[in-house]
């Protein structure tokens, strides 16, 4: 455990090395650019680290995979629908009907 001062050591690194990153964006500005190919890359960040949180509730219940799994069905329809439709709110609000109606039908553990 740390103690007294590496604890307040520790938080001050902390700080610095998280004003350092964050700020160095803001001090940099337009002066730094970085090059073509990171930032199309940069542009699927987001739909990556979306799935990286989506994907392992989908596939694993309760840690196995399961064929079977209502988040699965769900999941799948809102791929669907969002595709289907640009509705931003359809695809939940189907994805959360199926979840339900899935639950329902299909035996629990």
């Amino acid at each position: 455990m740390i103690e007294g001062v590496w604890l307040w050591i520790a938080f001050l690194l902390l700080a610095a090395t998280t004003l350092l990153t964050r700020g160095s964006f803001i001090v940099i500005g337009e002066r730094g650019q970085l090059p073509a190919v990171i930032l199309r890359a940069l542009r699927y960040a987001p739909a990556a680290a979306l799935s990286a949180l989506v994907m392992p509730d989908l596939l694993l219940a309760q840690g196995e995979v399961d064929p079977f799994n209502p988040r699965l069905f769900a999941g799948l329809a809102v791929i669907a629908v969002a595709l289907r439709w640009r509705n931003p709110w359809l695809p939940f609000i189907i994805g959360m009907g199926v979840l339900w109606a899935v639950q329902y039908l299909l035996p629990g553990p």
